[in-house]
């Protein structure tokens, strides 16, 4: 079976130079390779083809026939790495908590330990006669994250 580490290390010398970089890699029963790349712009089919060809041409199917597949992250994956969470701030996301409670909400900031997300809610203030939506920054560690991924608005 082809190994995770020789993959990785021959994807990451092709992305030195690049704006890419990679997110995951997957080797599954039968050596089916999975490579799953980003950019803080944007990845191209040309990109993954060209990842493709180089990654095809540093492993040898005479000694370990594979398959392989390069894409980049779906704008509807989770995001997996900080780099992605960086790239994402001022956008609208979705975040799924590990206690089961979903929140939507501007991305505000984020670092090594937390994410800072602005939610809109509706609250009734003292001498008002309706709630008043107001906007409340949340302050969620990774730890009690389980997803978070963009939400997608078509207008």
């Amino acid at each position: 079976m082809i190994e995770v580490s020789a993959v990785k290390e021959i994807v990451n010398d092709f992305l030195k130079n690049s704006e890419s970089y990679l997110v995951e890699i997957e080797v599954k029963q039968g050596n089916i390779i999975v490579v799953e790349i980003d950019s803080d712009k944007a990845v191209s089919i040309d990109d993954c083809i060209a990842l493709n060809r180089y990654i095809e041409s540093h492993l040898d199917r005479e000694i370990e026939d594979y398959e392989l597949e390069v894409g980049s992250s779906g704008i509807s994956q989770p995001f997996k790495l900080l780099r992605q969470y960086r790239k994402n701030i001022g956008k609208e996301v979705d975040v799924l908590l590990k206690n089961g409670k979903k929140l939507s909400g501007v991305l505000k900031a984020v670092d090594e330990k937390e994410i800072i997300l602005t939610v809109e809610k509706q609250v009734k203030l003292e001498c008002a006669k309706r709630k008043t939506l107001i906007e409340e920054d949340l302050v969620l560690t990774y730890e009690e994250i389980k997803y978070t991924k963009n939400i997608i608005r078509f207008k």
